[in-house]
């Protein structure tokens, strides 16, 4: 009776094991889009795989009957306290929900096996997580390609629609909202939501929300890997295409500047396209197609009241922050005349322009100046707003991670310049501290090892008058 009861317990301990590396998995793989060489060979914790992955399932064929001590005493405990203090916690999607399912029933069917073979062939934890995730992945893909061809057939269905597709290293979600508040009072438009990017999002956008009589779709397109940008122009195959800056934001999936911009400029490959407006940096050669939009910009001013421009000899203003924000407006101002608005109606919707939440986005609390620049994160945007405060005459604190998902000499360029500028900063990431650290000398440097803390340290160290900017974020998993 008692080596029942015990047989008992072990197989429960052993279900709740295997749903645990499960629920592990699962939220890394949400995290990074589901691509498990993301999750594998690109996570920014490696050490959280080894607490909550390669050791507990060590334990788990090492200690057999006595693991269900560590399972209680130490992998639950800490695994709720890992995911209590993440910020991106597990979202259990329509995706997420099937998976557990299919994992019930791996495990269901691990231990049939068991019984089936009277207790001598134990599937252990590793073949059902293997299996689930193998079934859940071929499942997704099957369902992704009716959700592609039912995408595909609404678009066909929409000859007149017009698609204005946007990408670059940085600044695409910025373009995308100022563009949309430009064309929706003489159009009817639908812009990508939030940061919406990949193929997965835009096709399901396009099935979910895209209105039979839109004019207009403006989409925002992202890449991690060469032929990213590819497959969403072939799927969208946009009329207008805007190629922004860039620069070394993801390098270490694409390892050179130049794979970067072979893969940007991947958006030029559309076969509809009519025109389309590419910044400098992506040495594009101008054509008849093709217009460099940051060719004729000159006389930009930026101030805490907004910034100033000429496109040739067209002034144009906005109560917009950060210089970086004129390359911006300068490529919608382009795309609006092209589609045909005129000069007047195009002033008149600048100056009616709001930052984009999270980027410099002012706010004035309890006699303190925050400037929220969350969103922002790369080195030509991030020094740009160091340049915009650098002339407040009260103490200037920062809160930044630094640059994320780019390397070390860019975050270095960064650190001589928060030295010169800021009385305070506080680092809420460790992966750049070392290379930000490199030149601070300056001013007072905090380390924030728990983002929890942050409004603690905050109200510790900061006092009316001061400004606070933050700049760039970035989620607790990295």
């Amino acid at each position: 009776m008692n080596e029942t009861l015990i047989n008992i317990g072990l197989a429960a301990t052993q279900i709740l094991f295997t749903f645990a590396l499960g629920f592990y998995l699962i939220t890394c793989l949400q995290w990074f889009s589901y691509k498990f060489e993301r999750v594998l060979f690109h996570f920014t914790r490696p050490l959280w795989h080894v607490f909550f992955l390669i050791v507990p399932i060590v334990l788990f064929y090492g200690a057999e009957r006595f693991f269900w001590i560590y399972f209680y005493f130490a992998l639950v405990p800490s695994l709720a306290l890992w995911h209590k203090k993440l910020d991106k916690k597990l979202v259990f999607t329509p995706r997420v929900k099937r998976f557990f399912v299919i994992l019930a029933l791996a495990v269901i069917a691990s231990y049939a096996v068991y019984i089936a073979t009277q207790y001598r062939v134990n599937l252990g934890v590793v073949l059902p997580l293997v299996l689930s995730f193998a079934i859940s992945f071929l499942l997704e893909k099957a369902k992704f390609k009716a959700y592609e061809n039912s995408a595909r057939k609404k678009l066909a269905s929409m000859p007149e629609l017009k698609i204005i597709m946007i990408t670059a290293s940085f600044g695409k979600t910025s373009i995308k909202n100022f563009l949309f508040e430009l064309l929706k009072n003489d159009f009817v438009c639908r812009k990508t939501p939030r940061s919406v990017n990949t193929l997965a999002g835009l096709i399901q956008d396009v099935n979910n929300e895209l209105a039979v009589g839109t004019q207009i779709y403006i989409a925002e397109a992202g890449a991690r890997l060469k032929g990213d940008i590819a497959q969403i122009t072939e799927f969208l195959s946009p009329q207008i295409a805007i190629v922004g800056e860039i620069g070394a934001q993801h390098i270490e999936y694409f390892k050179t500047l130049e794979n970067i911009r072979a893969t940007k400029l991947e958006a030029l490959g559309s076969k509809r396209l009519e025109k389309a407006f590419v910044h400098s940096s992506t040495q594009a050669n101008e054509s008849e197609k093709i217009e460099i939009y940051d060719s004729n910009l000159s006389g930009v001013e930026a101030s805490l009241d907004g910034i100033k421009f000429k496109l040739g000899e067209r002034e144009f203003a906005s109560p917009l922050l950060g210089k970086f924000n004129a390359a911006n407006l300068a490529v919608c101002v382009k795309t609006a005349l092209y589609l045909g608005l005129d000069e007047a109606r195009i002033a008149a919707a600048l100056a009616r322009l709001k930052n984009v939440e999270h980027r410099l986005e002012r706010i004035d609390a309890g006699g303190k100046i925050i400037i929220d620049d969350g969103f922002n994160g790369n080195f030509n945007g991030m020094s740009a707003s160091y340049e915009l405060v650098a002339s407040y005459e009260g103490r200037k604190v920062l809160v930044t991670p630094g640059i994320m998902e780019s390397s070390d000499e860019e975050n270095e360029k960064l650190s001589k310049i928060i030295n010169k500028t800021f009385d305070i900063v506080m680092l809420t990431s460790s992966l750049n501290a070392v290379a930000l650290l490199k030149h601070l000398s300056k001013p007072k440097v905090i380390v924030i090892k728990d983002k929890s803390k942050l409004q603690e340290a905050l109200a510790q160290n900061t006092k009316a008058g001061d400004l606070i900017l933050f700049s760039n974020d970035a989620p607790s998993f990295m």
